[in-house]
């Protein structure tokens, strides 16, 4: 699945569960180079959008409306937070949000984690740090630096409209120039790497790439390449996607014949009643059923393999 085509339909999926204006969804889809046919073609195949849901509401275990979770997988009262760094990457200043244990030099391992196609959100800095609360040291790394970072940008069609536009090497760049920064900042220990949405597309891009530095890799709900070759990574895998995500779910298949063909360690699992993003506590799918299992499905894998 093209980059672009991911990112296009993810507004068209956007636009059916109620989450975004017809006109809203059409300007987004325009920035993403689709014509105004093919736009109002796209949407008009979704047929009647949902109602949108309630500002800070989530979605329930059966996609319904749910109440505000009181806890969120891996959250605890003493669960740090990203800090920004910046580090030189290949084609200029990188920015990030980084995290590691309390106790210096007790750093299990590092994990790479990618954001969603929203860019480095607050909640990213929330992932970092639940992921440091558990023992690893972690960076996310703005694959919108050369914009001035995600920050930086006021219109919510920016961040995906700029990495769209964005060569796949240029982002697999970046990316390993993280891995190379949490090298730096934990010397000797192995590397994971987790995606979310967009960020498991590119988790799976890293894999294709060979980058043999990873020990482990777990793509959430991530699209799968087209014709997917593995065969120069390491990674144990473990992938997640939600029951009602099909268009995710669509590449599966391809993306466990692959890991199959490259003799990989590898593992998928599909939560009933989930959508897509199921993970994001700030987003509309939440569920946070599915949420804790792959956290602690997570957690257990790369305490297995990292």
């Amino acid at each position: 699945m093209a980059l672009r085509d991911y990112l296009a339909g993810e507004v068209v999926e956007d636009f059916a569960d109620g989450m975004l204006s017809r006109r809203e969804a059409l300007r987004r889809l325009g920035l993403l180079g689709l014509g105004v046919a093919a736009s109002a073609t796209a949407l008009a195949a979704c047929g009647t959008p949902g109602a949108p849901a309630a500002p800070g509401a989530v979605a329930g275990p059966g996609g319904g409306p749910a109440a505000a979770p009181a806890e969120v997988p891996g959250r605890g009262p003493g669960t740090p937070r990203g800090s920004e760094v910046r580090f030189v990457g290949p084609s200029g200043e990188l920015r990030g949000a980084f995290a590691s244990p309390t106790e210096p030099g007790t750093a299990r391992a590092g994990v790479l984690v990618i954001h969603e196609n929203k860019g480095l959100s607050p909640h990213f800095h929330d992932v970092v740090g639940r992921f440091a609360g558990a023992g690893y040291v972690a960076l996310c790394v703005d694959l919108l630096s050369a914009q001035g970072g995600t920050a930086a940008l006021t219109d919510p069609a920016q961040a995906p409209t700029a990495l769209a536009a964005a060569p796949v090497e240029s982002l697999l760049g970046d990316l390993r120039a993280g891995i190379d920064e949490l090298g730096r900042r934990a010397p000797g220990v192995k590397v994971g790497a987790v995606g979310f949405c967009f960020g498991g597309g590119m988790v799976w891009q890293l894999l294709a790439a060979g980058e043999a530095r990873l020990a482990a890799a777990v793509p959430f709900y991530g699209p799968a390449p087209e014709k997917p070759d593995f065969s120069r990574a390491k990674a144990a895998v473990l992938s997640f996607y939600g029951e009602k995500d099909a268009r995710v779910d669509a590449t599966k298949e391809r993306a466990d014949a692959a890991l199959r063909d490259a003799g990989l360690t590898h593992d998928s699992r599909i939560y009933p009643g989930a959508d897509h993003a199921f993970f994001n506590d700030t987003g509309a799918r939440y569920n946070p059923d599915a949420a804790s299992q792959a956290w602690q499905a997570t957690i257990d894998w790369f305490g297995r393999y990292l």
